[in-house]
């Protein structure tokens, strides 16, 4: 490893100190097979070439921008105001590190506070933190946070919705491996969770119940009633939601939700190539100290001046140590700003008025991509946000392609998440697509088929 900046006597010290004899002894965990045994590299490039090949590389690239995308499934486009650039460009905000000195952090402690606020109010639970990575990661911490709720109580069991997205999943299983925990799937019928089986399987062991609305497949999941069920056994209640929604749908804290989660991109975050994104994490007061992240309060001085400072961090292990809530060790307080600047810029009854404009959109769309007579609807009447499922009656991947040549990316095919339908696709209309855009990509499909 010649590129590691330590002397042949400082990698001895290293391995003495761990009772190693030599590097290969401290990977021998890895796999023979992921190792790399040697780098066969080109010729080295000056500068100039390298930033030409990176150009070209670059130009490959076909983004939402320059196409009329209906891509969704996880990360969704979405018309940002010029606004938020404008203001978190500023130096105090885009350099600022985590607010650890509040003495010195005074801006992003509040900005991270305002945020707070906006969040508990927009999912109407008792209070918000800060700093998750993503809506994944929020609902992983959310799970686990249950189970340090429950283990105390005995409880060994989560059951998650089969509707929760694919990804979400795979970081919930993740997180959870070597715990003494066993994750069920409620399966789905018609696209939504099966209360039958839901009440079945749910007993005094279920630490929690995890469910998302709108689901993987965009539809409206029957919360209040899901609900009851669940607290019927005296188990918590996840909610995962799609924050903009919430300016149409009844928010988690009014059916008694006990954690809510989401995914912040949606609130003036770009698609990014897939992040930085931002966690929401909200819940009722009575897990305030068992949250992951950090709650931000105001508080005021010995001569009565109003300050922010980090009230709860009860996450972070230079405090806690082997006691912290979780291990997440970064700060999207950047991102948070985004969303805060972005609903502020918005207000309620513009969230409301863009909630609605994605339902007439997506709602149109869905009509007369189904009046084509090539798509069908995957799950029949069932209520939805922004995004719904399609069957198509003629091959998808032609299909999808020869509409890529005509600056249209249809949708994602749902077998890209090993979903067992074939042929279907998941279509997401927001508020950037005009009725116009939305005829030309019905009158594509027409034409090519």
């Amino acid at each position: 490893m010649k590129y590691i900046p330590n002397t042949e006597t400082d990698i001895k010290e290293m391995l003495k100190a761990m009772g190693l004899n030599n590097v290969e002894s401290l990977l021998q965990n890895i796999a023979t097979k992921t190792k790399v045994q040697e780098l066969n590299l080109e010729k080295g490039l000056t500068e100039m070439e390298v930033k030409a090949h990176l150009n070209s590389l670059a130009h490959r690239n076909k983004t939402v921008s320059e196409n009329d995308s209906y891509l969704g499934a996880g990360a969704y486009e979405h018309f940002i105001p010029a606004v938020i650039k404008h203001l978190v460009s500023r130096g105090e905000f885009y350099t600022a590190y985590t607010p650890y000195q509040p003495e010195a952090s005074q801006g992003t402690l509040q900005s991270i506070y305002e945020y707070q606020s906006q969040i508990a109010e927009l999912y109407k639970m008792d209070l918000a933190n800060a700093s998750l990575y993503d809506g994944a990661s929020a609902l992983a911490e959310a799970a686990l946070l249950s189970y340090n709720v429950g283990t105390a109580k005995n409880k060994d069991t989560i059951l998650i919705a089969e509707t929760l997205h694919p990804e979400h999943k795979e970081v919930l299983y993740t997180y959870f491996q070597g715990l003494p925990v066993t994750i069920k799937e409620i399966p789905a019928i018609d696209g939504v969770l099966d209360l039958k089986v839901l009440q079945k399987e749910i007993n005094d062991q279920t630490l929690s119940v995890i469910v998302q609305s709108p689901n993987f497949f965009g539809v409206l999941e029957s919360m209040p009633e899901i609900e009851k069920i669940v607290h019927s056994q005296k188990a918590l209640f996840i909610a995962s939601v799609n924050p903009l929604s919430l300016g149409m749908i009844t928010p988690p804290g009014e059916y008694n939700a006990d954690i809510a989660v989401g995914e912040g991109q949606v609130l003036g975050n770009s698609l990014s190539f897939g992040g930085p994104y931002l966690g929401i994490f909200t819940c009722k007061k009575d897990f305030m100290r068992k949250i992951p992240g950090r709650v931000v309060g105001r508080t005021k001085d010995k001569n009565g001046k109003e300050g922010f400072v980090l009230t709860l961090q009860a996450r972070e292990q230079h405090i806690r140590r082997e006691k912290a809530t979780s291990n997440i060790c970064s700060n999207q307080a950047l991102n948070a700003l985004i969303a805060c600047i972005y609903l502020t810029s918005l207000g309620k009854e513009g969230l409301k008025e863009l909630a609605y404009l994605n339902i007439q959109n997506s709602h149109y769309a869905k009509d007369e991509l189904c009046k084509t007579s090539i798509f069908e609807p995957l799950f029949k009447n069932k209520p939805f946000f922004n995004e719904f499922a399609l069957k198509s009656k003629v091959p998808l991947d032609d299909l999808l392609e020869k509409l890529k040549a005509k600056k249209i990316f249809g949708g994602v095919k749902l077998n890209c998440f090993n979903q067992p339908y074939k042929d279907t696709l998941l279509v997401c209309v927001t508020e950037t697509k005009s009725k116009a855009q939305i005829d030309r990509y019905v009158a594509a499909v027409k034409e090519l088929v």
